[in-house]
């Protein structure tokens, strides 16, 4: 399915999550398979997870760090702590879908803001604030879905100036952080968590069935994001934890994420190359991630397109739903990883003669 938006079970971390279950279950501390987490979630991977964020450049203490269920629970629960009713939200423009459908959830007001190769259009962005007063932007910085664009240092920094003269929030998505190849600038990394909160999880590198995600934010912020932690679904899950622990102090998910790196790069060429040849032309070559955002020949419409290609089997993500303006529609994302089926090209390749 080179519309969806996660990688194929045998580019996953099986066998790892495997012998972490293995290790989980020889575990006989009180509670370890039968109680309710910590509210903020097992101390151990917290500690874990600040040192890997200072790889990136992200000072962070434990008590900084909540675990939740997934990086779309994150989100929920930072909509849930600043959020009300009729508050405006940006994003960028294109967006991942989802964001726009958890948005919308809230009952809130949804602004895009043009996206760039290097980050959201920075004179629409300081346009947008003024006329809308925002909540809070909501972003991906490195990796970013749908495009594969990355934050350039320079956007960052006037970014953080323009949120701070105008007193919103940042949530800093960084579910793709593990793709890079070379670590991007981060907006929490500059900002220090001052008016920056970043969420994250494992589910897109390691397993989409180890349910484990996390918010980083102030510390005042993280305790009463604990007590919504609590009130809305009580507590995590201590196996998941624990699983995950295990992997990422073992060795194993760093040779994995190495190995996953290698085989994306050769796959977003290939990729990028056989949409050249049909006429499909990428908005920029990324250097990480799965993703390629790329226009049709002719400005073909690619919600007409998607549905010619689900009466084949084949299934194709339109660039109108990543947008909120309704815009790109003339745009597909692909997904690297799932694009070595002839048939995809070969339906690309007769729809694009018909086009000319």
């Amino acid at each position: 399915m080179p519309g969806c938006g996660w990688l194929p079970d045998d580019w996953l971390a099986g066998d790892a999550i495997r012998k972490g279950l293995r290790a989980a279950a020889r575990d006989r501390r009180d509670g370890a398979l039968t109680g309710y987490a910590s509210p903020q979630g097992s101390l151990p991977l917290r500690a874990l997870l600040a040192r890997r964020l200072a790889e990136q450049g992200i000072d962070a203490a434990p008590d900084q760090i909540l675990l939740t269920d997934s990086s779309t629970h994150s989100l929920d629960l930072v909509c849930r702590f600043l959020l009300e009713p009729g508050d405006t939200v940006l994003v960028d423009d294109p967006c991942y879908f989802n964001f726009l459908a958890l948005l919308r959830a809230h009952r809130v007001n949804v602004v895009g803001v043009a996206m760039t190769p290097t980050g959201p259009e920075l004179s629409a962005f300081a346009a947008a604030l003024a006329e809308h007063r925002p909540r809070f932007y909501l972003t991906n910085s490195a990796v970013h879905n749908p495009t594969g664009a990355t934050l350039a240092a320079a956007t960052a920094h006037k970014l953080l100036k323009l949120a701070e003269a105008h007193d919103i929030v940042i949530v800093e998505d960084d579910i793709f952080a593990d793709f890079e190849n070379t670590i991007a600038p981060r907006l929490a990394a500059f900002d220090g968590f001052d008016r920056v909160i970043r969420i994250g999880s494992f589910s897109k590198s390691l397993s989409a069935a180890v349910r484990c995600g996390h918010i980083v934010a102030r510390a005042d912020w993280i305790e009463a994001l604990a007590d919504l932690r609590i009130a809305t679904s009580m507590a995590g899950s201590p196996l998941s934890a624990e699983v995950l622990l295990g992997v990422l102090t073992d060795g194993s998910y760093r040779r994995h994420v190495e190995a996953m790196r290698g085989r994306l790069a050769r796959a977003r060429a290939r990729t990028v190359k056989r949409l050249r040849a049909v006429g499909i032309e990428p908005w920029i070559e990324p250097e990480a991630g799965i993703f390629i955002w790329a226009q049709l020949t002719d400005r073909m419409d690619a919600v007409t397109l998607a549905r010619s290609a689900l009466r084949e089997g084949i299934v194709l993500a339109p660039g109108n739903v990543f947008s909120p303006s309704g815009s790109w529609s003339d745009y597909l994302r692909f997904n690297v990883s799932m694009t070595d089926d002839d048939s995809l090209f070969a339906f690309l390749s007769k729809t694009s003669r018909l086009a000319d």
